[in-house]
């Protein structure tokens, strides 16, 4: 269990100072809210419920929020529950939520951000066509865009390096971290954050893709033995608001929530940042450990060779597949994550 830390919880209840405005009281707007994976402690506990619960403060809002798997939602099914008004925002997994939208996927292809700071960069660069193509094809807002942290491995068995990967079943959530695992040697099998536990603790899968921190609070190393810290990917997320709800509010109060949510933003930025280098320290039962449960996971020590693989892997195998499934239902599609994602780490489609 991580520990929540008054610094944590800081995180989430500091945005309430931003969100109890001032004002004439207005007429509630109900917000039927999703929130992340109840296992994501960090990011559920200590940031996305208080954010929730400050909006249901305002005089004009009534908020409704549960994670998504209190409620029995599927995270793949994000996209189209918002498109048919069933919730007004909700917390996507986008790479789990891109089979109704390839181009969304694209925001986080497996093996093309090296870093954070790359992701960060791509996701700056690409989030207006995004907001564009939400609008249009789910009738949804984009109100943040953020990832989890780098996406690693958690195993079992005797691994040294990439090559030992060779043969092994290894859970993924999007298309492009399937098709980056395949060129690695090993086999994907695609389950939710929530059935990887029992999968990798009855050898459904030998190994599972997650962030650090994310797999600490879902106790991944109670039933894996070895961590390898290749980044594979970086799991980003977003807030989407139906269109209907978001036009029911007046400018000022657009405004308002659009600082709100950026404020939100922020915050799991932060924790991207912040709690991975921990998360490690304590998978693999390192001195430093300091906010997550300690475990004694062995670390794997990735060299240089392994992360040009995956570029190469990244180059050959997974751009040219995803703009090829992209392009069928969006032909601008190549040319638009070109001039976006493209430009913001130095790759591109022929």
């Amino acid at each position: 269990m991580p520990t929540l830390t008054p610094q944590r919880l800081a995180l989430g209840v500091s945005l309430a100072g931003g969100l109890l405005l001032g004002g004439l009281a207005q007429a509630e707007t109900l917000l039927r809210s999703v929130g992340n994976f109840s296992g994501n402690t960090l990011h559920v506990e200590g940031v996305e419920r208080p954010f929730f619960e400050a909006l249901d403060a305002r005089d004009d809002l009534a908020v409704i929020y549960n994670p998504m798997d209190a409620i029995g939602v599927e995270a793949a099914d994000a996209l189209r529950l918002l498109r048919s008004g069933s919730f007004d925002v909700m917390s996507v997994q986008i790479g789990m939520a891109s089979r109704d939208e390839p181009f969304f996927e694209g925001i986080d292809l497996a093996g093309v951000a090296p870093d954070l700071d790359a992701q960060r960069e791509a996701i700056d660069a690409v989030r207006e066509r995004f907001d564009e193509r939400l609008q249009e094809r789910f009738n949804a807002k984009l109100m943040t865009l953020w990832p989890f942290g780098p996406q690693m491995m958690f195993c079992n068995g005797d691994i040294q390096g990439v090559d030992d990967l060779e043969g092994k079943k290894v859970r993924v959530f999007t298309p492009s971290m399937s098709r980056l695992v395949q060129g690695l040697g090993a086999a994907p099998v695609t389950l939710q954050f929530s059935e990887v536990y029992l999968a990798l603790q009855r050898g459904v899968a030998d190994c599972g893709v997650t962030a650090p921190s994310a797999g600490n609070n879902g106790k991944w190393p109670e039933v894996t033995d070895t961590f390898v810290p290749l980044p594979l990917a970086y799991s980003v997320q977003g807030h989407f608001m139906n269109l209907d709800t978001w036009n029911r509010f007046d400018a000022a109060q657009q405004q308002e929530l659009t600082e709100a949510f950026a404020r939100l933003e922020e915050q799991m930025w932060e924790l991207a940042y912040d709690v991975n280098d921990d998360a490690i320290a304590c998978n693999t039962g390192q001195a430093s450990c300091s906010d997550h449960q300690a475990y004694d996971m062995r670390l794997v020590e990735i060299d240089p060779a392994s992360r040009a693989l995956v570029e190469e892997i990244a180059s050959e195998a997974v751009l040219p597949v995803w703009a090829e499934t992209c392009s069928r239902q969006y032909p601008e599609c190549a040319q638009a994550w070109n001039e976006t994602v493209g430009d913001a780490t130095g790759l591109s489609i022929q």
